[in-house]
């Protein structure tokens, strides 16, 4: 059994003290590691000033372990503690984060790891990334930015209506932060993964994005990447040069490491900043340093598409034969000026729940018609992208504007499963709803 204690901390950043929440005092919290088959059990304690609650990002667990308030759960009050307890079914790569208000944009977040023994991807190392946008207890916090952005004050809001880019459809954020993160570590203090490799090492990266407001365009100076999982599902190898990750996905990756001293790089896409590490062989040279700022031509070059992906054999989804599929439609909408984000032209407040039944398939069809993109998480399943046979399995999607994005599944999961935004700001703002089983 593990645990966890959620409780306000100090966080060095570049010889700026931040003070935040977190687990056990590190940011990110520390990696918890299972096996496919396990019978997981964490204790919460809570020593925050508010409630809070755990949800198992990516994971298709019992409904009443899911960690949402109000829905699967009641909050875990200040000064208490609660167990979760749940069977992993599931090898790959996932993380956890509260459900709560904003608090996933402070620093309560880490990794969870599902190993497989057959998961087909043989490495020499084995190295969790986790990206992150940082500006809790800097400046500012995450709960005065949401006022500022309901309120559109524009002279004291964060938010990036310059911020702009063509791999997401126009507008690439709300929130301007002074800091981006590879494993809690700033641009300006980069991280050196540890232990080094040899040249020639087959390095297996575990790509977490948990960041609030950012997708990140990742690459690896030097080297190209062979794609294996995402979302934790294992997907046909794909080469690429560069990967853009929304808040929530996972990619796993492969690279064979040349000997030297590499820059890891997460691009904050339409931010002009960047989060970096080193990848350091145990042959470089100990003076040698790569150079952080310069550009880099990987993230130029050929980057993943939703397209390229198709699910390995051993997760392909057998989708009914008579190609009968309930679609649901879900529209997502809102703008910046009201703040007004949410489905269907309704925020959370008032959402209407979806019904379906057990065992049936059905398709949420995610048409995006607001102005900016969203990265749309189900809980309680892992569906395929689209609806010919061999989708890649993914729990997030990134949805461009007038863009349709549909996520295919069969409803064999009973309870009450949350559907939303994970970019935080529109969650809290209201872009939710809830999938509910009926008899």
């Amino acid at each position: 059994m593990a645990s966890l204690r959620a409780a306000p901390t100090e966080f060095e950043l570049a010889g700026r003290t931040a003070r935040t929440w977190a687990y056990d005092g590190v940011v990110p919290g520390k990696v918890l590691r299972a096996s496919v088959g396990d019978l997981v059990e964490v204790t919460v304690a809570n020593d925050l000033p508010e409630a809070t609650s755990i949800h198992w990002h990516g994971l298709s667990i019992v409904n009443g372990m899911d960690g949402v308030p109000a829905l699967t759960q009641g909050d875990i009050e200040p000064g208490t503690e609660f167990t979760y307890r749940f069977v992993v079914p599931d090898g790959g790569t996932y993380w956890f984060h509260p459900h709560h208000g904003l608090q996933l944009d402070r620093g309560l977040l880490a990794p969870l790891i599902i190993d497989d023994p057959d998961d087909g991807v043989d490495a020499d190392v084995d190295y969790v990334v986790m990206l992150d946008d940082w500006l809790d207890g800097v400046d500012t916090t995450p709960d005065d930015e949401l006022l500022a952005l309901q309120s559109m004050d524009m002279g004291n809001m964060g938010s990036m209506v310059m911020a702009t880019s063509p791999l997401l459809g126009g507008d690439a954020g709300d929130v301007s932060y002074p800091y981006h993160l590879i494993n809690g570590r700033p641009f300006e203090d980069p991280l050196t993964f540890a232990p080094e490799p040899r040249s020639g090492d087959r390095v297996r990266l575990r790509i977490i994005n948990g960041a609030g407001d950012t997708a990140y365009r990742f690459a690896v100076g030097g080297h190209s990447m062979t794609v294996t999982h995402t979302d934790g599902f294992a997907v046909e190898p794909v080469e690429v040069d560069a990967i853009l990750v929304g808040m929530g996905e996972r990619y796993d990756v492969t690279l064979t490491v040349q000997s030297g001293v590499w820059p890891v790089v997460a691009l904050a896409e339409g931010k002009d900043q960047r989060a970096a590490a080193v990848l350091r062989t145990r042959d470089a040279a100990a003076t040698s340093t790569p150079d952080l700022t310069a550009a880099l031509t990987e993230l130029d070059g050929t980057w993943l598409r939703y397209a390229d992906l198709r699910a390995a054999e051993a997760v392909v989804l057998d989708l009914p034969a008579d190609g009968d599929i309930r679609p649901i439609p879900l529209r997502l909408t809102g703008g910046m000026m009201q703040y007004d984000w949410g489905i269907n032209g309704v925020p959370y407040a008032n959402h209407e729940p979806i019904e379906v039944r057990a065992d049936e398939w059905v398709s949420l069809a995610f048409e995006n018609v607001s102005g900016m993109w969203h990265p749309m998480h189900l809980h309680g399943h892992t569906p395929q992208i689209g609806r010919a046979r061999g989708g890649p399995r993914k729990d997030t999607v990134n949805v461009l504007p007038s863009q349709t994005v549909e996520m295919v599944f069969q409803a064999d999961n009973p309870g009450e499963w949350m559907i939303h935004c994970h970019n935080a700001y529109h969650l809290e703002a209201g872009m939710a709803t809830v999938l509910s089983y009926v008899q």
